[in-house]
């Protein structure tokens, strides 16, 4: 097979060589997937040519280092076909060695089933629940604009990068996809580019018996750009169609990001399955791998990459030239505006929050506490922590799913972001409208992003809708804080479908996700300070109903960071009382009352994350809730996650609510200081009427 040289620098004159380097893209896909034994051949056959014309010749990237901050981001949200992803990092110069595309699918690779971000370098986000990787692509255009609003310059476009999805059918399909391409029409995202493979296939089949709405009518009416149908195959209107969606907004379309619509064909190259749903989700088989290569007249053993496709392929040396380009407009930008660059830095590190100045910010807010103790429900000790918060710190970015009232998400120094006339967004406050998935996969998006720490509010019960997008997030490690009020049956009387039991508990099981439930004021500081310090999300969970504040010790007030920790303690105590968010302030009553009238001693431990407080060490544990003390655990909502820890008898509620104001709910369901008193004499044996008092 022979290799033409290209005549020329333009895109045309390099393209002459393009079907054999598209081709490539699919005799290494399907290699891969062949050796594997399990994968998906399909996407990557039939998107060959649409990812050979980005990557090589518009994509904004540096192989050597894929951390570069003015990169393109180039999202996969068909993620199912990943290895059109590595075979695209592989081939342009990434640090993934053919052996690695080899492994594809093995334990321990580089190249896992679906792309992982920080397994692979140059993969931008976790994808395969489809239409989330486009939800992150919203967020990372989001991101990218605010950012380019608040530090670039006339002359210094510092913050200046695109960001291109690849979906399917599946992500259109998924709801999530509504809400998002919603929103990015609304904040005018001009620099998001979306293909959308238009293979008419999914797993089952032909899609037409299930999905045959009007894509390019959808899009327009979120005020997206809408081309095509291109042919997906034709690298020549693939071209056209890149340059368009570059074009100047003004003079071709609207301020709002585009869509690509190609008509493709799934498997192609593999002529007895191209077009159906066999080529989607198996190897070709050993006799499809054949008839491929005659097909395509690949002449190549598996995984050989000829010496000059690869040097065709490989984009080092244009990755190294376009970032330090890059780097010296920055060198010229520090020295006209050092202050500003000085902030873009700290923003785009790694934990732009500096420890010492939150530490500062919490004390201060406990101290003020101390002197003025307030009954308040921690939703609004959350926002009151927030107006203290938000001064010390650019770059929090926050919002709310239609409930910012309810959340108290919004700060005094809060700016809705909205679009002006010119096409700019300005603002520090997310109005997300009713769209919880969407929301906190936006969230993830702009996490990966960098320059912002976002945070997103709802209430608990609804954080259901956002499950797979907050798994996704501890999965990636993403720094986000998902605020999630009306945290019990306390939320009262719009009654069961709105009164959360299971979703504290259901969270808590969730790997790297750090979960409080604060108590009052001083627990809600430090859940904050926790959420920015750590790594990976945190959603901390608030009481709609006032609480009062507790006095503590130091000793107490520091171990709050512990997740749990003595809050009222007695010499030799006879049980001990663990409590939760609202409930400790029963527990605390019902301790009162346990020894005022019947002589019983109760230590009083406040819970606030389990997460954090089973990292601590055994002897921290043991010394909290020692074994040999008999112990009740406290909290309005599922029993069952609470027995690990070895209690007595656990308090709770192990049914749906009900509908009434809520101090009424939660003595019709024995959530009172009363039922821990009869439980705690039941279970020393004793009874009211032989107990003195």
């Amino acid at each position: 097979m022979k290799i033409n040289e290209p005549s020329g620098n333009t895109v045309e004159n390099k393209l002459g060589d393009h079907q054999v380097m598209a081709d490539l893209l699919r005799v290494l896909s399907a290699d891969a997937v062949q050796k594997a034994g399990s994968g998906h051949p399909g996407m990557p056959m039939g998107m060959a040519e649409i990812a050979y014309v980005l990557w090589k010749f518009y994509l904004k990237h540096n192989p050597k280092n894929p951390n570069w901050v003015n990169r393109d981001r180039f999202i996969l949200s068909n993620g199912h076909g990943s290895m059109l992803h590595y075979a695209l990092l592989h081939l342009t110069g990434y640090d993934l060695p053919i052996d690695e595309l080899k492994q594809f699918r093995k334990l321990g690779s580089a190249t896992p089933g679906h792309p992982e971000v920080g397994i692979t370098p140059g993969v931008e986000t976790t994808t395969g629940p489809l239409g989330q990787g486009l939800a992150n692509g919203v967020g990372m255009a989001l991101a990218e604009k605010l950012l380019a609003n608040e530090f670039n310059r006339p002359g210094f476009p510092i913050i200046d990068h695109n960001t291109y999805v690849f979906l399917g059918d599946g992500c259109l399909m998924e709801g999530i996809s509504h809400e998002v391409c919603s929103l990015a029409g609304v904040w005018g995202l001009e620099k998001l580019i979306c293909f959308y493979d238009d293979n008419n296939i999914s797993i089952d089949g032909e899609v037409g018996p299930w999905f045959n709405e009007n894509v390019a009518s959808r899009f327009k009416s979120y005020g997206w750009n809408v081309l095509g149908p291109i042919d997906g195959h034709d690298v020549f209107a693939i071209k056209n169609a890149i340059d368009d969606a570059l074009s100047d907004k003004e003079k071709f379309f609207d301020d709002g990001p585009t869509i690509i619509i190609c008509k493709t064909i799934i498997g192609k190259g593999e002529p007895e399955r191209e077009g159906t749903s066999k080529a989607h989700g198996e190897p070709l088989g050993i006799d499809g791998i054949q008839r491929m290569r005659r097909e395509l007249n690949w002449e190549f053993l598996p995984f050989e990459v000829p010496e000059g496709l690869k040097k065709e392929w490989d984009c080092s040396d244009y990755g190294h030239a376009l970032e330090g380009g890059w780097k010296n407009l920055l060198e010229n930008y520090e020295r006209s505006y050092p202050t500003l660059a000085d902030s873009l830095e700290t923003r785009l590190g790694k934990n732009f929050v500096d420890r010492e100045e939150l530490n500062n910010v919490v004390m201060d807010f406990c101290i003020s506490l101390a002197k003025t103790p307030l009954t308040v429900a921690t939703r609004k000790a959350s926002q009151n922590f927030l107006n203290k918060l938000g001064p010390q710190f650019n770059g929090l970015l926050g919002g709310s799913a239609d409930l910012s009232g309810s959340n108290l998400t919004m700060w005094e120094g809060s700016v809705p972001i909205r679009k002006s006339e010119r096409g700019t967004i300005r603002g520090n406050y997310l109005n997300f409208g009713v769209r919880e998935f969407g929301m906190a996969a936006i969230c993830s998006g702009i996490s990966l992003h960098k320059g912002f720490l976002p945070y997103c509010g709802t209430f608990l019960v609804f954080s259901d809708y956002m499950r797979n997008a907050i798994r996704l997030a501890a999965l990636m490690g993403q720094k986000i804080v998902f605020v999630f009020t009306h945290d019990s049956i306390g939320l009262g009387e719009d009654g069961p479908t709105h009164q959360p039991v299971e979703q504290a508990a259901s969270l808590r099981l969730i790997p790297n996700l750090h979960v409080w439930r604060p108590s009052d004021s001083a627990e809600v500081a430090f859940s904050w300070k926790a959420a920015l310090l750590q790594d990976g999300p945190t959603a901390i969970l608030l009481s709609r109903q006032k609480l009062p504040s507790f006095r503590r010790n130091n000793s107490a007030l520091r171990n709050i960071s512990k997740g749990g920790y003595i809050l009222i303690d007695e010499k030799q105590p006879d049980v001990i009382l663990i409590g939760t968010g609202s409930e400790v302030k029963l527990a605390v009553s019902a301790g009162e009352e346990l020894k005022g009238k019947y002589g019983i001693k109760s230590r009083i431990v406040s819970m606030p994350s389990t997460t954090i407080f089973d990292q601590q060490s055994r002897d921290y544990k043991e010394k909290v809730i020692p074994d040999h003390v008999p112990k009740m655990i406290i909290e309005a909502g599922v029993t069952d996650y609470w027995w690990k820890y070895n209690p007595d008898v656990v308090l709770g509620i192990d049914k749906f609510g009900e509908s009434a104001p809520e101090e009424d709910v939660f003595e019709a369901f024995g959530i009172s200081s009363r039922t821990i008193v009869d439980s705690v004499l039941c279970l020393l044996g004793n009874d009211r009427n032989n107990l003195r008092g």
